[in-house]
């Protein structure tokens, strides 16, 4: 008998845990999300901080509701540009333009170190980059 009693008291904990974590995950996605968008002035955001801070579940529901949708295209848009930011990074430090990777690739071609299809394919993507 006392075992199960500590076997579901343990499982309650973790239970209330992981909707604690659960909960504070969304409230901080919220926050980012008001303080992402540049559509709402900075009355409307301080009003939504005042809401989420003194009743929390309501208004992470209401803003999920009213929101939600906006919330994902901003996140998928916010996204898009890191991931461009990171491509246009990691090109700047390659340092290879792609008539310059079109030249190398050529080179490796006429010495024979390399395949037609495999010239063909790296400056498919030399041009698409």
């Amino acid at each position: 008998m006392d075992f199960w009693e500590n076997f579901w008291e343990f499982f309650w904990f973790l239970f209330w845990i992981y909707a604690f974590i659960a909960f504070l995950t969304i409230l901080f996605s919220v926050f980012a999300d008001i303080f992402r968008d540049k559509e709402l002035n900075g009355w409307l955001k301080a009003i939504w901080v005042v809401f989420l801070i003194f009743l929390p579940f309501i208004s992470i529901l209401v803003y999920l509701i009213a929101r939600g949708r906006g919330m994902a295209e901003r996140s998928m848009r916010h996204a898009g540009e890191r991931q461009d930011a990171q491509a246009a990074y990691i090109r700047s430090v390659a340092g290879a333009s792609a008539s310059e990777e079109i030249s190398k690739a050529r080179a490796l071609l006429d010495a024979g170190t390399i395949t037609a299809e495999e010239y063909a394919l790296i400056k498919e993507r030399a041009l698409t980059a």
